[in-house]
C-alpha cells in the first residue's frame, strides 16, 4: 500500500490504455452532452471537429477510469478527492483513438486538523496514440498517513 509518506512531489508516472469507440462516444453524448457534433458524422462535418469527436466531458470520465485502475493496481491509499483546479480540453478526441496518462505530484501537505491524512495536487496529462496532448487537468487528492504522529511536512 502507498501512503502519503512515500509520495516525492515531482514524481512522475504514465498510466492507462483506453481504445475510444464510435458506440460509447455516441451513448456517453446521448446520455450527457447531446450535442449534434457528438451524435452524428453529418453535424460534426459542419464543425471544428471536422468529425464525430467525444464529449470534453466523455474524456474526462475516460481519463478518470484510468486514474482508478491505477490507483487499484498501485494500492494507493487514496481517501478521495476535494475536487480539481483546471481543466482543459486541448484537442478533440475521436473514435479509434487511443489514451494513456501521464501525471506529476506538484504539492503535498499533511493535514493539520485531520493529521490521519494528507492533500496532494497532480498535474494530469491524457495523450492520444500520437503522442498529443488532448486534455489536461490540476487534480486534487486526499490519501491516508501511515504515521499520523510524524511532522508534517
Amino acid at each position: 500500500m502507498k501512503y502519503y509518506e512515500d509520495l516525492e512531489v515531482g514524481s512522475k508516472v504514465s498510466f492507462g490504455h483506453y481504445e475510444v469507440t464510435r458506440e460509447e462516444v455516441i451513448e456517453f453524448a446521448t446520455k450527457y452532452d447531446p450535442q449534434p457534433f457528438h451524435l452524428s458524422d453529418e453535424a460534426a462535418a459542419e464543425t471544428y471537429f471536422g468529425r464525430l469527436s467525444a464529449s470534453g466531458w466523455h474524456t474526462s470520465a475516460m481519463t478518470m477510469r484510468m486514474m482508478v485502475e491505477h490507483f487499484s493496481t498501485e494500492q494507493m491509499a487514496s481517501l478521495g478527492s476535494p475536487g480539481i483546479d483546471e481543466l482543459r480540453w486541448l484537442k478533440p478526441v475521436y473514435p479509434g483513438d487511443t489514451l494513456r496518462v501521464e501525471g506529476e505530484l506538484i504539492e503535498k501537505r499533511q493535514s493539520r486538523s485531520k493529521p490521519h491524512m494528507g492533500f496532494t495536487k497532480n498535474r494530469q496529462t491524457t495523450f492520444n496514440q500520437h503522442d498529443e496532448p488532448v486534455m489536461t487537468m490540476i487534480s486534487n487528492g486526499i490519501i491516508r498517513v501511515r504515521d499520523p504522529d510524524a511532522i508534517a511536512d
